[in-house]
This record gives C-alpha cells, structure tokens and sequence, in this order.
C-alpha cells in the first residue's frame, strides 16, 4: 500500500532491485491481478510475503450482512495461504448504522472469531487483530487499544488469534508497551508495521500516514518494545499518503528503505 501506484508486477521488479525481499500485500491489487497469478509473480521474484489485509468487519447485526462478511474472510484466508503468508490481518469494523453500543460491537467480532480461528488454523494461518487509533472507532474499528485487541485474542489460542503491533495506532498509548510485553509473552504478536504521526491530518484523516523520520514517533524506541517481547518476525512499513501516492513509486520505495534503515536499524 505504501506504493500502491505500482503495479504488482512493477513492484516486484522494483524490490529486486532495491534487494527488498519481504512484502505485505492488500487484497484489492491481488484480486485485480488475479491470485494465483500474483502467487506465482512473488514466487518467481523470490518474494516472501509477509502478510495478507485485510480481513474483519466483523461487527455488522444484520444476519445476511454478518454471513457475506463471514465468508469473505474464509476468502481471505484462503487468500492468505495460496500467497504463502501465515498472517491475515484483522481490521475489526466500526460500528453499525444507528449503533452506540461499542461492547456489543466488540463482542460480535469474538463470535465471528470463534468461527474463523479453527478455519484459518486448518489453513495454517494466523489472524491478526490490528486496534486502531480511536479517532476511527465509529466507522472502522471499534478495537482501539493493544488491551483490547488482546482482550478478544486471549479468548482463543495464540496459533489463531493474535494481534498486530501499528506504531501509527499505538504510539499515544502509555499504557502500549505492557501490552507489547503481554503480547509476546503469549506468542501473540503476529506482525510489526512502522508509519509515522504527521500532523495536521488531512480531510477524512485515512491517508495520514506519515513517512518515518518525518513525525513524532520514535521508531528505535517502539522497535524496541517489540524487539524485547520477543518478536523476531518481519516489519513492515505502510503508509497511506497522497503526496506519497503522487510521487514516483521506486523513488518512494528506495526512500522508505532508506528511511527504514535511518531511522529503525543504524
């Protein structure tokens, strides 16, 4: 997504370039290029892909709307599996129409993951529940904090059910790095993404995502937290950004990986 102006196959040629080896993939670029094509595209690329999104909303009360999303996560899942990843993130939902009851909501996507758990374990993945910043709460995910993705993955085994780890989600929560360190002491951290907190949000505040190194985030610090509770598994950066989006992609990708090394690695 950080580079979405590339093609699949543009993408792959431009991380061989650059020596990029993993990559996160969204569903939407997949389904137009087609699964199994895009399986084979990161095969021959010697691509590894990290993980699948999104799954989720799973909040809806209507019973037809509850089975249709049901199902396309049984998709996603499948998805998953045939691109070789072990992790399907979860974007949980926000609240229905007219709805102000943010417990229930929260409690339909534990129904729904007592469904989707043992099937996503008998495809060998994993799902991975990713809170997001509470200004999306009513209309994305009523998940906001770390306690509360991990609240709803503890009730299931860490083998189905963890949690993703956003640095633009989590980073104003104090109380995040203990849930870090809870998380991994369970085995509950499922992936690692990297975007930065730039201010001021644009209109619709989705595409706010911020280069890193150009916020307020300390990467090396959150890094650490995750380093520390024992995740040793890919970390990925993704960034919605229009200004990004404008520019030219393999720019954008070299200067991520450059900006990764910068501000997470030396």
């Amino acid at each position: 997504m950080t580079v979405k102006q590339l093609s699949l196959p543009e993408l792959a040629d431009a991380c061989g370039h650059f020596g990029i080896g993993n990559v996160g993939l969204w569903r939407e670029p997949v389904q137009a290029y087609g699964l199994e094509a895009t399986a084979k595209l990161v095969r021959d690329a010697g691509l590894s892909v990290t993980t699948l999104c999104r799954g989720g909303f799973l909040t809806a009360t209507d019973p037809a709307e509850r089975a249709r999303a049901l199902e396309d996560n049984r998709r996603a899942v499948e998805e998953a599996a045939t691109l070789g990843t072990d992790v399907l993130v979860l974007v949980s939902g926000g609240l229905p129409a007219g709805s102000k009851d943010l417990r229930g909501a929260r409690e339909r996507i534990a129904d729904a993951l007592a469904e989707l758990g043992p099937y996503a374990e008998r495809h060998g993945v994993k799902l991975a529940i990713e809170p997001l910043h509470p200004m999306f709460a009513s209309d994305r995910c009523v998940v906001s904090t770390l306690a509360q993705a991990l609240d709803l993955a503890e009730r299931f085994p860490a083998h189905q059910v963890g949690v993703t780890v956003d640095t633009y989600h989590v980073w104003w929560d104090d109380r995040a790095p203990a849930q870090i360190a809870r998380a991994g002491a369970s085995g509950r951290i499922h992936t690692f993404q990297l975007a930065d907190w730039t201010t001021p949000l644009p209109a619709g505040v989705l595409n706010g995502r911020g280069q890193i190194g150009d916020g307020a985030v300390d990467m090396r610090e959150w890094t650490a937290y995750v380093d520390a509770a024992g995740y040793t598994g890919p970390i990925e950066v993704e960034l919605f950004n229009e200004e990004l989006w404008a520019r030219d992609g393999r720019e954008v990708l070299a200067e991520t990986a450059e900006r990764f090394l910068a501000h997470v690695i030396e």
